[in-house]
């Protein structure tokens, strides 16, 4: 009886639960899927990332002796879609049954879930083990909790894994060291240099293939320098905790012109794609600590990204799906302005983080959060298209961890079920983190007027509407109370030019919401 096996994109691990028990009657199925580079309008880099890594991984798996069906983008007779070319699969090799990993996406479960009836045979939807926390788990920690804080579900799972732990007690004698992470980076201190990789034929074929038909999408590939395979993906991983993991902790939040990646380990693709495992990553970088290479702030801050934040955010999505990405507890109804697609503004940050964005595909943490997060939440933009953003233009975005972090983390869109505030701030908290400031047109030290820096009428404007509804907030409290003693003239003037700014040409949005640069 002939099994067919299918592997995702996003799935490319030799452990991947579908390719367990394999005997050798069984088929590998691998689609390039028209539909799945176009369901939103990807950065040309993750098209190609994705492609790339699938042969690569393709090719693994034959030079291993597995028999694999792959199902080229640019072929003839591909239909574009999961459903029709998974259907032709198994009529090609008269399959009786079909096995599948538990896909990252909703609408992709979905789908699956449809196969048993249209198909004619069994599909096995199996668990995908790689991740730290097991969807079941997470549930039962979830349960009976009416708000879930990351806290808590970090220090749980630093206890199960045992990463960072003294016995029964965290080591450095604290659980998180965040309070040491948010150090503004000097001028005189420079971040390493990345590990580059040459392009093959594999590499070559899919950039010029990618550079053709997606000529239109958002982003360049003239800096592709992703890694494609799990050995290129290994390699990446040491070069980080050699030259940058020692100084990830003190700079991770800082902002610099000139500098795309400062000290951050660029790895979130290569794991969510599966060339690397999570758990193996992390223990890399307590070995670094233990091994006195790289200092406790560092490791405990970079451990925590992958099983604090990346392990809580899957849980918090398949928990709240399909309702959670539904809601829009601010009223936000704005559409996304052209700038966030490479139009030109005035706001150096803006320009900065997306131009860097074109180039990589790859912003880290605080670009995310505190610029283009921030201005979605300070100007009130429809989250629906925020989200929409975030996925297409990042190479590590997949549904699973870019919708929590986007809804809940940057917009607030779900009332504070993934994050206890908005975290809204004004121009001082980039002016302290980057040099973005000192060659803006925009005054960071003005809060009104033709110079002001949009960020901080934008910020007074966003307490003075939501100044009710925060006031019992104690995260808030002190900004509410800022507001609440501001006459009201200035608070007139205030909401004026934030008006005025949101309505006028410097947020303009197309009607085709798509501004390649």
């Amino acid at each position: 009886m002939t099994t067919l096996r299918l592997v995702l994109g996003d799935q490319l691990s030799h452990s991947i639960s579908a390719l367990a028990d394999m005997d050798g009657d069984d088929i590998v199925v691998m689609i390039e899927a028209a539909e799945e580079t176009t369901y939103v309008r990807h950065h040309k880099q993750k098209i190609a990332l994705i492609l790339c890594a699938m042969r690569h991984f393709a090719n693994e798996l034959r030079e291993r002796g597995v028999s694999v069906d792959y199902v080229k983008l640019d072929d003839p007779l591909n239909t574009g879609a999961f459903t029709s070319e998974v259907q032709r699969a198994i009529v090609r090799h008269g399959a009786r049954r079909l096995i599948v990993t538990h896909p990252g996406e909703w609408r992709v479960l979905e789908m699956m879930k449809q196969w048993p009836a249209l198909f004619g045979i069994p599909v096995e939807i199996r668990d995908d083990t790689r991740f730290v926390s097991p969807l079941s788990w997470f549930r039962l920690w979830a349960g009976g909790r009416k708000s879930l804080r990351m806290e808590y579900f970090y220090r749980e799972m630093r206890r199960r894994t045992r990463l960072l732990m003294d016995g029964d007690e965290p080591a450095g004698g604290q659980w998180n060291f965040d309070v040491e992470n948010r150090k503004a980076m000097p001028s005189s201190v420079r971040p390493p240099k990345r590990r580059t990789f040459t392009a093959d034929a594999i590499t070559a074929d899919v950039t010029a293939l990618v550079s053709e038909r997606f000529a239109d999408h958002f982003g360049t590939l003239e800096f592709f320098n992703w890694p494609v395979t799990r050995a290129q993906a290994l390699e990446a991983l040491l070069d980080f905790v050699q030259h940058a993991l020692p100084q990830f902790g003190d700079y991770q939040d800082a902002m610099r012109r000139g500098d795309d990646f400062g000290f951050h380990s660029l790895l979130s693709p290569a794991i969510n794609i599966g060339l690397l495992d999570p758990l193996e990553v992390c223990l890399a970088a307590q070995a670094a600590w233990r091994n006195g290479d790289a200092p406790l702030n560092a490791v405990e801050g970079f451990i925590r990204q992958i099983i604090g934040w990346r392990e809580y955010v899957r849980g918090v999505y398949w928990l709240k799906m399909p309702d959670y990405e539904k809601s829009n507890s601010l009223d936000a109804h704005r559409k996304l302005p052209d700038f966030y697609w490479g139009a030109e503004t005035g706001m150096r940050c803006m320009r900065e983080t997306v131009s860097a964005i074109s180039r990589n595909a790859y912003a880290h943490h605080i670009q995310r959060l505190m610029v283009t997060g921030n201005f979605a939440l300070l100007a009130g933009l429809e989250p629906a298209q925020v989200e929409e953003w975030y996925l297409a233009v990042f190479a590590d975005a997949f549904d699973w961890v870019e919708l929590p972090n986007t809804h809940g983390m940057a917009l607030f869109a779900d009332g504070g079920y993934l994050a206890s505030k908005p975290y809204a701030a004004s121009g001082a908290y980039i002016n302290r983190m980057s040099d973005y400031c000192g060659s803006c047109q925009y005054d960071v030290k003005k809060r009104t007027g033709e110079t002001a820096c949009p960020f901080n009428f934008l910020y007074w404007h966003f307490l003075l509407a939501h100044e009710k509804r925060f006031a019992a907030n104690p995260r808030m409290a002190l900004a509410i109370k800022n507001a609440a003693r501001l006459d009201p003239a200035e608070r007139r003037l205030i909401a004026q030019q934030a008006m005025a700014f949101l309505d006028g040409p410097a947020t303009a949005s197309n009607t085709q919401g798509e501004l390649p640069l």
